[in-house]
């Protein structure tokens, strides 16, 4: 007998299946905007959450069972882009510029040029660097719109930093993947976590959160927006 090696000996219906997994966000992305539209913005960010979360379990599970070469015919990662720019930035954008966040036409311009720069960078070949960050704003929209929602800070701060993103995105500077980065991974998944429960408590609370909450929201994005560029300074000048 041998043993069973699942990346080699599983059947390619049973790989499809990943494929499957990674085209749910769709119908949830379209949920979430039927949501947003009746002004539920904290159900909206709730399915934006478990659409964040199917990314994070397709990903690995493609990796792991060499779904590119076994299933040549389907793009796992178009299928993936596809999605992502829904969900990562399509709906986040919808949600700042529907919602009474920003007065017009602030709305349409920080919402618009949120698609826009999100559009380009979904189209960069060297948006990953070889220790798995991403360089330049990943487009992560959905965690930056659900924190300047929940946390409602001026609309001259939410206008800044929306324009400081943007920027961002085309900046030689490291933003962190809590999975693929092996650096610092240990808290940088503990901070996630802690992250996720901030941000479940906040859709509870219908996006207007208890003080304790938006300190560990505050605390926690801070630390992922800016751990990666910590790190990358270290290294340059230390």
């Amino acid at each position: 007998m041998t043993d069973f090696t699942p990346d080699k000996d599983a059947p390619e219906p049973a790989l499809f299946l990943i494929h499957l997994l990674t085209a749910s966000g769709a119908p949830i992305a379209l949920i979430a905007l039927l949501a947003g539209a009746r002004g539920e913005w904290a159900e909206m960010f709730a399915w934006l959450g478990l659409a964040l979360v199917v990314d994070g379990i397709d990903g690995p599970l493609a990796r792991r069972f060499n779904i590119a070469e076994r299933l040549p015919r389907w793009s796992g990662a178009s299928l993936d882009f596809v999605i992502d720019y829904a969900t990562y930035v399509f709906l986040p954008a919808f949600a700042l510029s529907a919602s009474e966040m920003l007065s017009q036409p602030w709305n349409w311009i920080c919402g618009g040029l949120i698609v826009f720069t999100g559009a380009l960078y979904f189209a960069d070949n060297g948006m990953k660097t070889p220790d798995g960050s991403f360089k330049g704003f990943p487009a992560g929209w959905n965690m930056v719109v659900f924190g300047l929602m929940a946390l409602s800070p001026s609309e001259t701060f939410t206008i800044g930093f929306v324009l400081f993103c943007c920027v961002l995105t085309f900046m030689p500077i490291k933003f962190v993947h809590p999975i693929r980065v092996q650096r610092w991974r240990v808290p940088t998944l503990m901070i996630t976590a802690i992250w996720f429960v901030a941000a479940a408590f906040a859709v509870i609370q219908g996006m207007n959160p208890d003080d304790w909450v938006r300190w560990v929201l505050t605390g926690t994005s801070l630390y992922l927006f800016s751990v990666a560029a910590f790190q990358q300074a270290i290294d340059r000048y230390l």
